[in-house]
C-alpha cells in the first residue's frame, strides 16, 4: 500500500514538473507588432476604421451560416426515421426542405447570390 502512494506522488510530480518545463519552453522570446495586433479579415489595422466595406460580404457570411447549421439540423432528421412514423417523418421532413428551398428562393430573387451587382 506503502509503495503505490509512493508511486502516484512520484508519477505526480513528474507530471507536474513536466508541465512547467513545457510552459517555459513554450514561451515566444520575441513579439512582432504585426503578430500581436489583431487580425480584421484582411483590412489594413492601421487605417481609419470608418471606411466603408461591401455589405455583400456580410450576406454572404449569413448565407453560408444559414446553410451550414441546416446541414447539422438534417442529421437528427436521418435519425428519426427510425423513430417515427413514415408520414410523420415525410410531412416533417417535406416541411423543413421548403422552408429551406423558400428562403433559398427568396435570396436568389433579391440578387443576394450574384457576386456582382
Amino acid at each position: 500500500m506503502l509503495l503505490i502512494m509512493y508511486m502516484l506522488i512520484f508519477i505526480m510530480l513528474i507530471s507536474n514538473i513536466m508541465m512547467f518545463l513545457s510552459i517555459i519552453l513554450s514561451k515566444k522570446s520575441f513579439s512582432d507588432r504585426e503578430k500581436c495586433s489583431p487580425f480584421e479579415c484582411g483590412f489594413d489595422p492601421k487605417s481609419s476604421a470608418r471606411i466603408p466595406f461591401s455589405l455583400h460580404f456580410f450576406l454572404i457570411t449569413v448565407i453560408f451560416l444559414i446553410f451550414d447549421v441546416e446541414i447539422a439540423l438534417i442529421f437528427p432528421i436521418i435519425n428519426l426515421f427510425k423513430l417515427t412514423n413514415f408520414i410523420i417523418w415525410s410531412k416533417i421532413s417535406f416541411f423543413f426542405i421548403l422552408i429551406l428551398l423558400l428562403g433559398l428562393f427568396h435570396e436568389w430573387n433579391q440578387n443576394m447570390l450574384n457576386w456582382t451587382n
